[in-house]
């Protein structure tokens, strides 16, 4: 009897939660339908930039690439980007320890890549992809590769970018970018390897 009463509070909690759940989704989506639209970029984009999610991909690996002393588009970075939007790295400490380093554009930008890409040849491009969508929410599992220069026969550096997309009915925004480079203690799996 004492095990049913159990059971029976159990259910009616559970009953509660779901509902405070469910009212707590009805009551954030009308929040943000009443909320004023975000700040536009500070830059406009290019329309082929941000109408698909694999424009706007191709459109990241783009504008990062170049030789050593060549322009980046910056202007052209900063149009991908929500203007809350991130860029982090996550990299092993020599102690076996994980930092996770975030940056605005302009800290990715201006910290951490005008200088090395004026005496640095740096190309990147996508080598393999896993992708989802709902909605207006996408994830793309993006496998990079880095080259010093375009046709360098193999890459310096491989790894992962994990790249969070958000549409606004109006075109795609990067709105987190996470990346991983692998090393000897973390190859690429073969599932995130191109296909043979």
């Amino acid at each position: 009897m004492k095990r049913a009463g159990r059971m029976g509070a159990a259910v009616l909690a559970m009953a509660a939660w779901t509902a405070a759940s469910g009212a707590w989704a009805q009551a954030a989506g009308a929040a943000l339908a009443a909320a004023p639209a975000a700040a536009p970029a500070p830059a406009a984009a290019r329309a082929a930039d941000v109408d698909t999610v694999d424009g706007i991909v191709a459109a990241l690996y783009d504008v990062i690439s170049g030789s050593a002393g060549q322009p980046r588009d910056w202007d052209r970075m900063r149009g991908l980007f929500a203007p809350e939007g991130r860029l982090q790295i996550v990299a092993p400490r020599p102690d076996g320890s994980v930092a996770l380093r975030t940056m605005s554009v302009e800290d990715y930008i201006i910290a951490r890549n005008a200088k090395a890409f004026a005496t640095t040849g740096f190309f990147e491009r996508e080598a393999a992809r896993t992708a989802e969508t709902f909605g207006q929410v996408a994830h793309v599992f993006s496998t990079y590769e880095s080259r010093h220069a375009k046709d360098d026969a193999k890459p310096f550096q491989r790894g992962i970018n994990s790249i969070q997309l958000v549409n606004d009915g109006k075109r795609w925004w990067i709105v987190n970018l996470v990346w991983r480079a692998e090393d000897a203690g973390l190859p690429l799996p073969e599932r995130y390897l191109p296909k043979r």
